[in-house]
């Protein structure tokens, strides 16, 4: 598929971005030696924080919806994810569940704590919580479920995903109830939602305003359709609230196979409009964008699109953002 140009132009524009000023050279499998890693202001270059990575191993968790990806149906583990990252210099990476069985939350959190110990890069772990269980009595329920999780000072966050799920379901009152209880913790809860969700999430985000959220893969916009307004309206809506952060993540696999920066970086740049370099993190998706594309292809993408920033901009978002809002 080429570049499609209709209305493109207008839309970039509108969001302080021409086309001829990003001068991308994105080529699948980027050599190292081709990679520009970013500045901070005392002129070195940025350790990064990867906000959004998966590890599993389906010979230690079970992972249901792999089967339906053969390509990612195999461990991924720190070592695999050090040699897609190369020379890029990731200094904290920040672990997101993978959608192993509910059941096994708590294992998976013990299973990266063990991977932890021998890649110390792995600084914090976004866990699942089912959500919807209900606050329960002493020593049952929702809280009960979180307090357990929180006594690991490795968990960051919580994540249930919205995803895949029915109209209506992030607004039902268990749901919200348990966001406010990951809230009460101190912990931030992962948003994990597609394009026509959008609506419901900023329901949500407006009834736990103590709560602190970060919005996964830009909320997923439908860039193989060319959608671009109500999403784009939705993203308006969440950036309103403060309390929201954004993750510069998954667009690889939301756009069509033979994408192209043009593809995506009207999103991109809505992303930043909205919610400015103070709330823009820095996040790979990896394994999964490899369905897509490699590691150093994103990675070139984001620092091509940064590279116009100040230092100071360029840290906020591969490394002070995420560190803030997670707390590493």
């Amino acid at each position: 598929m080429g570049c499609a140009q209709g209305g493109l132009r207008e839309r970039l524009v509108n969001c302080g971005l021409r086309i001829a000023d990003c001068g991308f050279d994105v080529r699948p499998s980027i050599p190292q030696s081709a990679i520009h890693n970013p500045q901070s202001g005392g002129g070195g270059a940025v350790g990064i924080v990867d906000s959004h990575v998966h590890f599993w191993d389906p010979g230690v968790l079970h992972y249901p919806w792999l089967a339906g990806t053969p390509s990612l149906d195999r461990a991924f583990l720190p070592a695999d994810y050090a040699a897609a990252t190369g020379r890029i210099p990731i200094d904290c990476i920040v672990f997101v569940e993978a959608n192993c069985r509910p059941r096994e939350a708590r294992r998976e959190v013990e299973f990266v704590e063990r991977l932890a110990q021998a890649e110390p890069r792995v600084a914090g772990i976004v866990a699942f919580v089912d959500l919807t269980q209900g606050l329960g009595d002493q020593g049952s329920g929702v809280g009960h479920t979180l307090d357990a999780l929180a006594s690991s000072p490795m968990v960051k966050g919580i994540r249930q995903n919205i995803q895949g799920q029915p109209a209506g379901f992030c607004r039902q009152r268990a749901f919200v109830n348990g966001v406010r209880e990951v809230g009460r913790r101190g912990l931030v809860f992962d948003l994990c939602a597609t394009h026509d969700q959008l609506r419901d999430v900023v329901d949500l985000v407006d009834a736990c305003p103590d709560t602190r959220f970060v919005l996964d893969h830009c909320g997923k916009p439908a860039i193989r359709q060319r959608s671009f307004e109500p999403w784009s309206e939705g993203m308006t809506r969440l950036a309103a609230h403060e309390n929201v952060w954004c993750k510069l993540s998954g667009l690889l696999t939301e756009a069509a196979e033979a994408w192209c920066p043009e593809d995506l970086l009207p999103y991109v740049a809505r992303v930043v409009a909205c919610f400015g370099q103070e709330r823009v993190l820095y996040g790979s998706d990896w394994p999964v964008l490899t369905v897509a594309g490699d590691y150093g292809t994103w990675y070139r993408f984001t620092e091509r699109f940064t590279r116009g920033w100040s230092a100071a901009d360029q840290s906020r978002f591969y490394a002070d953002n995420a560190a803030r809002v997670y707390g590493l």
